[in-house]
Parts: structure tokens; C-alpha cells; sequence
């Protein structure tokens, strides 16, 4: 079977498990925490896959990864997920249940790169702008790079945004080369 229809199979199930405990957000957070921690530390993904590893201790790593204080119901997932000998699709499940969540909650990730720093203000003015340009909550990273020279660059959704000194430079070197 599909990879990717077991990850939603089951990550449909624990939204829906979630969502009837009024647990989601939290479950919401621990799933991410969970693709985190196989993006950061890729040796889990290989100690989880290792079939000569207890599923004793394998619970105990995805409930470890899963946060400090993982849910009863995340516990539970993980647990069935162990018995159902489906934890090579783990990760899968954790990044279905995030689309899936943000998807029912309408929640945007939102990115602003800038040149420096910019204040808490500034941050939160361009948040509100991407939540009523969207209707939506927005899950916003700023990240500072210094290569755009200075202005910013806004992405969200589909949509992009680049209003940096180094593009606009790009533009105007683009047409006097012409």
C-alpha cells in the first residue's frame, strides 16, 4: 500500500480522535514536534526502522520525540501504531496530521525575511496584513538575511512578496543589459 494513503488513513483518524477530546491543538503541536525531531536528528529515522529494536524502546523514543509531556492520546496513537507495525510511516503520519490541521483551522504559514532585525511591531503589522488578506491564522517565521541588502521579502500561501534592495538592483542591472 501508498505510503501516502496510510499517513492519511491514520493521520485523518488521530484528527478526528483529536478534534472529539478537543485535544488538537495540543496533538497539533506534538506532531510537529515529532517531523521536527526526524528532520533534526536524522538517526532516528533509522533507529525507529531498525527491527532489531524493541517496540518498548521505540515507543519511548516517538514519545520523547513527540515532546516533554505528550498527551494520552498521542501516547495512544504511537501505541497503535507500534502494534500495527506502521512506524516507518511515522514522520508520514506527523506531516499528514500538520496539512491536515492547518487545512481545518485555516492556518497560513506566513515568512518574512529581512536584511536586520526588525521589531516585535513591525512583525505583527505584517502578520495582521497576510490574516486579512487571507482570512485566516497565520503561523508567522521571520528570518533575517543580510545577501538581500535591505527591505524585505513576504511569503505566504502561494503568494510572494519581494520588495528587497537586492531584486530591485537585479531589475534595474536586468534592463540596462538589454
Amino acid at each position: 500500500m501508498d505510503i501516502g494513503v496510510i499517513s492519511m488513513r491514520y493521520a485523518r483518524a488521530l484528527l478526528k480522535s483529536a478534534t472529539d477530546a478537543q485535544l488538537e491543538d495540543q496533538v497539533y503541536q506534538e506532531m510537529m514536534t515529532i517531523a521536527k525531531s526526524y528532520v533534526e536528528v536524522p538517526a532516528l529515522r533509522q533507529t525507529i526502522d531498525n527491527p532489531m529494536l524493541s517496540k518498548d524502546k521505540k515507543e519511548s523514543l516517538l514519545t520523547i520525540a513527540a515532546g516533554e509531556k505528550a498527551s494520552a492520546l498521542t501516547k495512544a496513537f504511537i501505541a497503535l501504531v507500534l502494534k500495527e507495525d506502521r512506524e516507518n510511516v511515522m514522520q508520514f503520519m506527523a506531516n499528514s496530521y500538520v496539512t491536515l490541521y492547518r487545512k481545518q483551522k485555516n492556518v497560513i504559514r506566513g515568512k518574512l525575511t529581512t536584511a536586520a532585525r526588525v521589531s516585535v511591531e513591525t512583525e505583527q503589522k505584517m502578520r495582521q496584513l497576510v490574516e486579512s488578506k487571507t482570512n485566516g491564522t497565520v503561523e508567522f517565521e521571520t528570518e533575517v538575511n543580510p545577501d538581500i541588502i535591505g527591505g524585505f521579502i513576504l511569503e505566504y500561501d502561494t503568494y510572494r512578496m519581494d520588495a528587497s534592495v537586492k531584486s530591485k538592483l537585479n531589475s534595474i542591472l536586468n534592463t540596462l543589459c538589454k
